[in-house]
């Protein structure tokens, strides 16, 4: 299907507000798409809506208000569900205050703020999210959705459980933030069951997840042969930019717990790369702004990145002259460093002594 627009906003309206086939205010679907509260205890268990071959589906959801033209009109929510055999859209009036049935799903949520300001209630505690803000929430997690008197656009995803698994095991950033990532949003009952993204530092992250859920919301709503295929491989690139790219909320603990993982991969990739690495390419890898390679490694070693790889190379120059008898300029080749006045003097510097002394020397110790 062609559009005339190429934002996720025009999208999301075009999806609530404009399809031709609006559903009766009474149909039963309209409770599945935003069920006002009716009870202060009750909570629901919201299912996976869709046949288990269809493994992630597209809630919208368009608040409007048209107070400034029509006072004392009352707001309406504008809601549209996808992939479905027939577009549709649903709308409900609703008073300022207006609060969903406490509930939780059977699937994993993300719920994206494409226009405005979105708040909900996550484990009896009121949160706002702001525009580019994401939401992922597990399953059993109990929450409320605040409906908005003021305009905003909200993108909800349900993934099922075997694709959410399946995303994690595709490897989709460096393994251990994954891992963690994982264990901290479907493992750590007892200190989470939420986790809070907002854009980081990278300018660019913010615009290409938004693109990549437009490209997302499109092959859902068209519903074309092969769509299923193209979502998965959308979803691996959301949840590699919000897995490396964006900043999310933690514990304390978590985010030391994170911050530790983070350095060791990033360490990890240097000694393996430690000859050629530089920072541009620790960029291209991980997704991180150059300044924060400096400031963690700054955090966790007390040297600068700089300072760090010539630590490393160093290391590896001072192993292999005491277990190969491969000679000083090969070592000096091997460690990265083609100026071999300049390997001496700072090999000097660290070690007290040449590269040819430190070897006889080790000899005899």
């Amino acid at each position: 299907m062609k559009y005339s627009f190429s934002t996720l906003s025009d999208l999301c309206t075009y999806i609530t507000t404009l399809e031709t086939h609006p559903l009766p205010a009474c149909h039963k679907l309209g409770l599945r798409l935003v069920c006002p509260e009716y009870s202060k205890s009750a909570h629901e268990v919201k299912t996976y809506p869709l046949p288990p071959k269809e493994r992630i589906f597209a809630l919208c959801w368009s608040f409007v208000s048209d107070d400034d033209l029509i006072p004392q009109t009352l707001p309406i929510l504008h809601a549209s569900l996808c992939p479905a055999p027939k577009a549709f859209c649903y709308r409900l009036s609703f008073h300022t205050g207006t609060k969903t049935q406490l509930h939780t799903h059977d699937y994993i949520e993300l719920a994206y703020v494409v226009e405005g300001e979105f708040r909900q209630r996550i484990l009896g505690r009121d949160i706002i999210f702001s525009k580019g803000d994401l939401c992922m929430i597990d399953k059993n997690c109990l929450h409320q959705d605040y409906l908005s008197d003021r305009p905003a656009t909200i993108l909800f995803l349900g993934i099922a459980n075997d694709m959410f698994s399946e995303i994690m095991d595709e490897n989709v950033a460096a393994q251990k933030i994954i891992s963690f990532l994982q264990s901290a949003l479907l493992k750590q009952k007892d200190l989470q069951q939420y986790l809070h993204f907002r854009p980081g530092s990278d300018p660019g992250a913010a615009d290409e997840l938004e693109y990549c859920l437009f490209l997302l919301l499109k092959e859902l709503h068209d519903n074309e042969i092969g769509f299923s295929y193209i979502c998965k491989g959308l979803l691996l690139r959301i949840f590699r930019i919000i897995g490396s790219r964006y900043d999310f909320s933690l514990s304390k603990e978590q985010r030391n717990t994170m911050n530790w993982i983070i350095f060791e991969e990033i360490s990890d990739y240097i000694k393996r790369h430690y000859a050629t690495v530089t920072i541009q390419e620790l960029v291209r890898e991980f997704h991180f702004h150059e300044d924060y390679f400096n400031r963690i490694i700054k955090n966790k070693t007390g040297l600068t990145y700089s300072a760090y790889v010539q630590q490393i190379r160093l290391e590896r120059a001072a192993h292999l002259l005491t277990t190969t008898n491969k000679s000083v300029d090969e070592i000096t080749e091997l460690a990265g460093y083609h100026n071999k006045g300049y390997f001496y003097k700072i090999f000097q510097s660290r070690y007290g002594t040449t590269p040819s002394k430190y070897r006889i020397d080790s000899q005899y110790s």
